[in-house]
């Protein structure tokens, strides 16, 4: 997977521009900070990130991937203000998570989401090698 960050666009920050990958494509569904027994998690918008960033891993690993596979990946976001308030702590959970590089990414401002107490949801899309 190669990820392109052209310097003629402004310097990335928590996502490349491009990512370039081959192999087969695993799509992954939505995921909020939903746990086993079907609770949406207390803390917040950084504990729901970590938890629904959590779940997506786990399917992208039961498709057989790992998160240096994850090439595409946009957030669903209900409160973009506090999202943005608590961004170092939510960076924090993707470099603990992921590691240190990026895929494509999008952060989208909704009204709410499916489950009216998640608000934050994660969904993306993998190549495996």
């Amino acid at each position: 997977m190669k990820r392109i960050n052209p310097p003629s666009l402004a310097a990335p920050s928590g996502f490349s521009h491009a990512v370039v990958a081959t192999g087969t494509t695993v799509f992954l569904a939505g995921q909020t900070g939903m746990d086993s027994s079907g609770a949406i998690v207390p803390g917040g918008v950084a504990a729901q990130f970590e938890q629904a960033l959590a779940n997506l891993l786990e399917a992208l690993a039961a498709a057989g991937g790992s998160p240096a596979d994850l090439a595409s990946l946009t957030v669903y976001i209900v409160d973009m203000d506090d999202y943005r308030a608590n961004a170092r702590e939510i960076g924090g959970v993707w470099k603990r998570l992921v590691g240190a590089d990026y895929p494509a990414m999008a952060g989208i401002g909704v009204s709410r989401l499916w489950d009216a107490e998640a608000v934050v949801e994660v969904q993306g899309f993998a190549v495996l090698p």
